[in-house]
């Protein structure tokens, strides 16, 4: 009482703490400074190693996470904390916070799959998850898409990994398959004709595998073609609005008609037989 009263509490208590405090924050603020320039370095090297990009932002992001829980106990540890039972508590703590958080735990093993797996990279344009767009990123918890309309899109990993996964560009080419239908009255070799001659004269389109173009079906008010040209990737949308285009010009300069539903209706007028 009288160490209190002559001051001493200052010496005893808020000089070491205060001195603990700082210390403290020193280490959390510069552990933080380098554990975000190795997570770079590494970041660095794993892209010289020529790894996936997806995988490598993926590890730099684990990375991170580790170093800055490691930087965190170090400072905890610098105020006189006990560590070995401060990681007992969490432990026990973190068993209720991962039942009371299944769905992210869940986000994450999947997001661990998708790497190993890699069913997708960045950049390919990809169906999943109920959704399409462009690959950004896959994160911890999260997958990162853009839309052609430039929107952003997350979807979290679980959805996309528990799900149907449609890669449009993996393989590298596409097949456009097509239906153009014609009249009953109009001449099916001419049309057969200049449906092969578009396909001929689009450098876009590959010659192997080889465009097909068939009679696909006698439909009720059209005889219908299947055109079925292959083309890389890339040139997907660009190439099946030109053949649209151009199939409907060819069509309309050589007197070539495409039908439409249409619907006759009769009346009579009442008291009239029918």
């Amino acid at each position: 009482m009288n160490e209190l009263m002559n001051g001493d509490w200052l010496d005893l208590y808020v000089i070491p703490w205060a001195t603990n405090i700082a210390l403290a924050l020193v280490i959390f603020f510069v552990g933080k400074w380098v554990a975000r320039i190795a997570t770079n370095v590494a970041r660095r090297l794993m892209s010289k190693a020529q790894m996936d990009e997806m995988l490598v932002r993926f590890l730099a992001n684990i990375t991170y996470g580790v170093l800055l829980v490691a930087v965190a106990l170090a400072a905890l540890d610098s105020l006189g904390l006990n560590i070995t039972s401060l990681i007992a508590v969490l432990g026990a703590a973190g068993l209720a916070v991962g039942l009371a958080l299944k769905d992210s735990l869940a986000n994450f093993a999947a997001g661990v799959m998708l790497v190993i797996f890699r069913p997708f990279k960045v950049g390919d344009y990809i169906n999943a998850g109920g959704t399409a767009g462009t690959v950004d990123e896959i994160a911890l918890f999260k997958t990162l898409l853009h839309t052609p309309d430039n929107q952003r899109v997350i979807v979290p990993n679980s959805a996309i990994f528990g799900g149907i996964i449609v890669n449009v560009n993996t393989l590298g080419t596409r097949r456009l398959d097509l239906v153009f239908g014609i009249g009953y009255d109009d001449d099916m070799k001419k049309a057969k004709e200049l449906l092969e001659q578009i396909i001929a004269d689009d450098e876009r389109i590959l010659k192997e595998p080889a465009a097909a173009v068939s009679l696909g079906e006698l439909a009720d008010s059209s005889v219908n073609f299947n055109v079925r040209p292959w083309c890389n990737a890339d040139d997907y949308w660009g190439l099946r609005s030109d053949l649209l285009t151009r199939v409907k010009e060819a069509f309309d300069a050589n007197g070539i008609s495409i039908p439409y539903p249409q619907q006759d209706v009769h009346y009579h007028q009442a008291g009239e037989a029918a």
